[in-house]
């Protein structure tokens, strides 16, 4: 199997799986237990916290552990939404229910759940252009802000096709205004440096890099209060109730301070030159090819390609069965394969969305592997063309 799917979810790496061992086998104590096993579990949360505190160069209060990046993007943005400021805001704009900043490339645990602010709880919304190579419009951003304005969320690189966004540009607008900025930092964590100076909070899910599935953190800021969407306890300084995933936590940390910071330059630049080489065999076999986002900054490991004339599930079904595992863009839809909301937003036409195809790498892709699946890509098409020609002599 050649896996390139690498920002669908990445194995779990060996310090990972030896952080969490602990803790799947006999320090299994509740961490909100007084006893020694609780203890024990609560310093592993403790431990875990200061070293992603330490690596974010953050304070350790300013993590709060949820179950995944789509939790941490939910929370974020119904959370600061819906809380009131201490002063900041005139009264005129405080008796309103607020405005909201977001493009239209976000993923959708962002976007779902700016659209649920705005169907159920009468919160005006801007969603912001991008250009056709999928950077938000900034002149866009600095007209739109109100006296209203609560929350600007703009992701920092897009999971579908790596384009990197001016964060700095849109964190000095923001700053300038008074206005919170939330940035979805899922993918870029792990592949770029990230500054968390530049925002007021930000999402992370640790399977994204290299950690397991079901723990993700929001940071946010110092002093800045947030509603929680959930009840029931008060763990994570009443911020996010639920017995905390103690395993998970210690994984996730392991993951982001002992593997994915290492030699990262070095790595970045590898993957970034099997990228370029994928596309280049693709490219020069399929003159239809083409590749979306390329004008941008974009993540190294992500290739994001529209085989034209050719529908995107057959493509993955083909792939799939050459042994290679890619996808059309985000994995949380189901399995679904529709139209991406990313490219289509970027005004690329229908087919060109209903066509692409992501490749994403990560530390274990070859540059063999990189050579067999463009064989494989070079090989599906053909076949595909040649029966497509096949039915319409027919």
């Amino acid at each position: 199997m050649i896996y390139l799917d690498y920002n669908a979810t990445t194995p779990l790496c060996d310090a990972a799986r030896e952080a969490m061992m602990p803790y799947l086998d006999r320090c299994f104590g509740n961490p909100s237990s007084v006893h020694a096993a609780g203890r024990e579990a609560r310093a592993a949360i403790d431990n875990a916290r200061d070293k992603l505190a330490a690596l974010l160069r953050i304070k350790p209060h300013e993590i709060i552990f949820t179950g995944g990046g789509t939790e941490s993007c939910n929370l974020a943005v119904l959370g600061l939404a819906r809380s009131r400021p201490a002063g900041g805001l005139p009264a005129a704009a405080l008796a309103k229910a607020g405005h909201i900043i977001s493009a239209k490339t976000e993923h959708h645990a962002v976007l779902n759940a700016i659209e649920h602010l705005e169907k159920h709880e009468a919160v005006e919304v801007t969603w912001l252009d991008v250009s056709r190579d999928g950077i938000v419009d900034v002149d866009q951003l600095a007209k739109s802000i109100r006296p209203e304005t609560r929350l600007v969320s703009i992701m920092t690189a897009n999971n579908e096709t790596g384009v990197i966004q001016p964060l700095r540009e849109i964190s000095q607008i923001c700053r300038e205004r008074g206005v919170l900025l939330h940035s979805d930092m899922v993918q870029a964590f792990g592949k770029i440096d990230v500054d968390l100076s530049l925002v007021d909070a930000a999402s992370f899910a640790a399977h994204k890099f290299y950690g397991p599935k079901g723990a993700g953190f929001l940071f946010l800021r110092s002093g800045l209060s947030i509603q929680p969407i959930m009840f029931g306890g008060a763990h994570e300084n009443e911020r996010r109730p639920g017995t905390e995933n103690v395993a998970a936590i210690a994984g996730m940390a392991a993951a982001a301070a002992e593997w994915t910071q290492r030699d990262l330059a070095r790595e970045q630049e590898r993957e970034a030159r099997l990228r370029d080489e994928l596309w280049m065999r693709i490219s020069q076999n399929i003159p239809a090819a083409k590749q979306n986002g390329e004008g941008a900054p974009r993540l190294a490991n992500t290739l994001n390609v529209s085989l034209l004339g050719l529908d995107s599930e057959m493509l993955l079904i083909a792939l799939d069965l050459e042994g290679v595992c890619a996808s059309s863009g985000s994995a949380c839809m189901v399995g679904s394969v529709v139209a991406s909301h990313v490219l289509l937003a970027m005004g690329l036409p229908v087919e060109r969305a209903r066509s692409a195809v992501r490749f994403s790498l990560g530390k274990w892709t070859t540059a063999d592997e990189i050579k067999e699946a463009g064989d494989a890509v070079q090989k599906i098409v053909e076949r595909l063309h040649t029966r497509k020609s096949a039915y319409a002599v027919a």
